[in-house]
């Protein structure tokens, strides 16, 4: 053997120990598995987001059942944080320094997320489509480990404050809100669109805090305001509160609830459908309860899923539809990691995405990000519920501006 080929045989042979190397020093990430991290409610005040959390690792059991990704399977771990930020801390860092996950997926929640935002920035650890909509998801320069997925609540309350504008241009507005990063983001976004007329328009405001047992007080101090415009912004198990108890007091403002409380199955239905008709809210998924979408390709496509990875699920609760969205999201992105899944790589994919459809988001409405704009869904669309399901009116709302 000559000096030649030995040469070239010890190269490969140095080359193969570091490709090992490599491999096994990338977290998360073996010659047979990906693993990814996520943190949900399944318990505390925010428990109907716990659905979100089972969707996605239903998800990935059907992307393993297909082969997996890359020639490895996906070992999707979702932990209980009981929408407490000091437990998210702690389900956070077990999943990165424990489990070593190579990134974390869809963490639910304002406050839970955000305590632990500046970890996984300070960690380099990818801080994927949060399941919230705060505007600290879309910081690039400032924390470019964290990337949001839905429309941020001050797009949403911008177009609320739109609409209100047209619809009662004299009205007298009341407010609940949680007092929370969420709910100020929701106060920032009427804010921009009224500016120096915020405090005529503004009758009242109230604020509630996650660990609250009920909003019903903080509802009848609105009502006595005077107002005829009502803005709901909360979590699933408030906004049914707050419906419920408007009923009651057989006050007839024209009302606006957060997007993330128009389950059909966790807020609507408990409620009773004929409370909530009239409601207006905003949406950017499609309604598994519309008519319209019977024979929609991708909403045929995400019931068969449903039917054979969830069959005891409520198709009503849209949650479901959001995190099939999310997972879609995810898959897109590792495939376009191509087998790279360091973590660098992971956030360099996820921030390059162009003009995505997924099977359930509303015709015109695509995915995009770029490394200098961290908003993944930009449009959204407002809905009335009708008493049987939500009915989209006007056009698409372009909220990139704001």
């Amino acid at each position: 053997m000559d000096r030649r080929t030995l040469l070239l045989l010890a190269a490969a042979t140095a080359l193969g120990v570091n490709r090992r190397a490599s491999a096994s020093e990338t977290p998360g990430v073996t010659s047979t598995e990906l693993k990814i991290g996520n943190t949900a409610p399944y318990s505390g005040p925010a428990s109907a987001f716990g659905v979100i959390g089972q969707a996605l690792n239903a998800y990935f059991r059907q992307v393993n059942d297909n082969g997996g990704i890359s020639g490895r399977k996906i070992n999707f771990i979702s932990l209980d944080d009981a929408y407490s930020p000091p437990k998210t801390v702690e389900q956070t860092r077990r999943l990165v320094e424990s489990d070593e996950v190579a990134f974390i997926l869809n963490g639910i929640g304002s406050a839970p997320q955000l305590a632990v935002q500046r970890y996984m920035n300070q960690r380099k650890v990818p801080q994927l489509f949060v399941g919230a909509g705060v505007d600290r998801w879309s910081q690039p320069d400032a924390l470019p480990w964290s990337i949001g997925w839905q429309p941020t609540f001050r797009t949403e309350a911008s177009i609320y404050a739109r609409y209100i504008d047209a619809e009662r241009p004299n009205g007298r507005v009341a407010m609940l809100y949680s007092s929370e990063d969420a709910g100020k983001d929701y106060v920032a976004g009427l804010r921009s669109v009224w500016g120096g007329n915020f405090d005529k328009k503004v009758a009242r405001m109230a604020t509630y805090e996650s660990s609250d047992p009920t909003v019903e007080s903080q509802i009848v101090s609105l009502h006595a305001s005077g107002a005829d415009v009502l803005v709901i912004t909360a979590t699933p198990k408030f906004v049914a509160q707050a419906i419920k108890k408007i009923y009651e007091l057989n006050w007839k403002p024209l009302t606006l609830i957060t997007n993330t409380g128009i389950s059909v199955a966790a807020v609507i239905n408990p409620v009773g459908p004929e409370k909530a008709v009239g409601v207006v809210s905003t949406g950017y998924l499609k309604d598994n309860g519309d008519p319209a979408w019977k024979d929609d390709p991708g909403m045929s496509a995400f019931r068969r899923f449903m039917k054979q990875y969830m069959p005891n699920a409520d198709l009503g609760d849209s949650n479901y539809v959001f995190a099939y969205s999310v997972a879609e999201t995810a898959l897109h992105v590792l495939k376009q990691c191509d087998g790279n899944f360091s973590r660098e790589n992971i956030m360099k994919e996820a921030t390059n995405i162009r003009n995505l459809a997924l099977s359930c988001l509303l015709p015109g409405i695509m995915v995009n990000t770029d490394p200098k704009d961290f908003r993944p869904i930009r449009q959204m669309q407002l809905q009335r519920w009708s008493g049987t399901h939500w009915e989209r009116f006007g056009d698409l709302i372009d909220g990139s501006a704001t």
